[in-house]
């Protein structure tokens, strides 16, 4: 089973073996047809598409991000719906350097799926390979039971924290923030997608577009490590919480972490637009 990384080339063989489930996850916070629309267009031979503005987000009340991560019974159900069995090799997939397909792979290991695998490069990479494109959509074929979606208590199996946590942590120091969005947003000197500029105090920056070697596969585990070590510094990974705009990049860079072996650490799924969404809430500015 692929728990991280698979290849266009890997995925090409595997494809021809039973229980793989391949979901394309392409997505654009500007115009959010645009996923779906591109899949129609060509995808993976027998990929499924997933939206993550109505299927891998929960309601919006205006105070718990634009994002929010649905109650995990019901992500549950949806995956069962799209015939996930606990032996399923997973892949996901998008055309923006994985940060919508890391998304997802951290969702199912939140759900407690360790055979989820990003397709490393993405769209690209599939089709420099050569890999087949199908054109058309395809409808799920519900299989076994997925985890957690049968009538027994579901227990998370990634950590997270809330904004009363964040709150509290200003404090404590228990933990610390890594924001995933751009420098620029970070600093508050621009802020396209939430109504007020700046980051969580405290929190250090690391934007997640640097997991990515120049040809958009992730870079190397060793290179990854040492990078994350100059910003976290001694910090065990296990006291790292991700943070970003929404709770969907910051994925980018728990993944990557688990990459480069520095495993354990946590999300803010509601993140900086959760947290702005308070005025009574600290802001920071600058670097």
């Amino acid at each position: 089973m692929f728990n991280l990384l698979i290849s266009a080339t890997q995925l090409q063989d595997r494809l021809t073996r039973p229980g793989c489930l391949v979901f394309d996850v392409r997505h654009s916070l500007a115009d959010h047809g645009a996923g779906r629309v591109a899949y129609e267009r060509g995808h993976i031979p027998g990929a499924l598409y997933l939206d993550h503005e109505r299927q891998l987000a929960a309601p919006r009340t205006g105070h718990n991000g634009r994002h929010p991560l649905p109650a995990l019974r019901d992500f549950a159900a949806l995956m069962a719906s799209q015939g996930l069995a606990p032996d399923t090799q997973v892949v996901v997939y998008d055309d923006s350097g994985s940060l919508f397909a890391a998304h997802l792979w951290w969702m199912l290991r939140w759900l407690g799926h360790r055979g989820a695998a990003i397709l490393d490069g993405g769209w690209a990479a599939w089709q420099a390979a050569g890999g087949v494109v199908e054109t058309g959509s395809n409808d799920p074929a519900p299989g076994a039971r997925a985890a957690g979606s049968d009538d027994q208590a579901v227990e998370p199996m990634m950590p997270t924290v809330d904004a009363q946590a964040v709150r509290k942590n200003l404090n404590t120091q228990a933990f610390t923030l890594v924001d995933a969005r751009a420098g620029a947003r970070f600093r508050g000197e621009s802020e396209p997608m939430d109504p007020v500029a700046g980051h969580i105090p405290g929190a250090l920056n690391r934007p997640c577009q640097e997991n990515l070697a120049a040809d958009g596969h992730f870079k190397r585990p060793d290179a990854l490590r040492a990078e994350f070590t100059a910003v976290i510094h001694k910090r065990p990974a296990t006291e790292i919480v991700h943070q970003c705009g929404s709770g969907i990049t910051a994925c980018h860079n728990l993944f990557a972490m688990e990459l480069a072996g520095l495993n354990g650490s946590a999300l803010y799924p509601g993140s900086w637009s959760e947290w702005c969404s308070d005025p009574s809430r600290p802001v920071a500015t600058g670097a």
